[in-house]
């Protein structure tokens, strides 16, 4: 069995911040001496429990972080209003495909925020992850044929690049650049072309696009 390999509390700050957050959260408090008894309870947690480390790259762009959140909430805003027009307009005839998006990261950090922030937006939900090849299996509603299915492809991998910007590793960050350096912006590990398939409504394979 190896080691135990004990991250350093400066690399863990970040972690230690959001957890602070999220137990004032919870209890609808963030007062100083909540917050002062959230600190605590984080450090028992990351210090003292013998989970697995969350492997933190040491580093937080502000900038991005700040132009992701705002355009974070626009994209939640937009996809609400679309699924409104389909209530409204389409109901249940709504197509929907499951569709597998293999990441950049093999993070298990840069892994879950991308889940997590895709599962946020209205629309699109995470149904599984294969952890071992870092592919997202992501439900999408609206999704007819190949060109929405690597839209919403697409629109995963973007999120992954604003958060490999915002806190990934070095590592990361030159995957990142030599991947759209060689394919363009969004496009990603998975991309093949306009030869891909894709997920169907039905979770059949869809046809190949049109060039064919």
């Amino acid at each position: 069995m190896s080691p135990f390999r004990r991250v350093s509390l400066r690399t863990e700050l970040p972690l230690l911040a959001w957890l602070v957050i999220v137990w004032g959260a919870l209890w609808h408090d963030f007062s100083v001496g909540n917050l002062v008894f959230g600190l605590v309870l984080a450090l028992l947690v990351t210090r003292f429990l013998y989970l697995p480390p969350v492997e933190l790259s040491g580093r937080f762009n502000v900038f991005h972080a700040v132009r992701f959140a705002f355009v974070f909430v626009g994209q939640v805003i937009s996809a609400s209003l679309k699924l409104l027009w389909l209530a409204l307009a389409v109901g249940p005839a709504a197509s929907s495909a499951i569709v597998a998006v293999p990441l950049r990261t093999h993070s298990d950090l840069m892994v879950t925020a991308t889940g997590h922030v895709t599962s946020l937006i209205p629309g699109s939900l995470i149904v599984d992850v294969d952890r071992a090849n870092a592919t997202l299996y992501v439900h999408g509603i609206d999704v007819p044929d190949a060109a929405a299915a690597e839209k919403l492809r697409r629109s995963v991998l973007a999120a992954e690049a604003e958060l490999i910007r915002i806190m990934g590793s070095q590592q990361d960050l030159q995957v990142l650049r030599d991947d759209e350096a060689l394919l363009g912006p969004g496009r990603g590990p998975g991309f093949r072309g306009p030869g891909r398939r894709a997920s169907g409504p039905d979770g059949s394979a869809l046809g190949r696009e049109a060039d064919e």
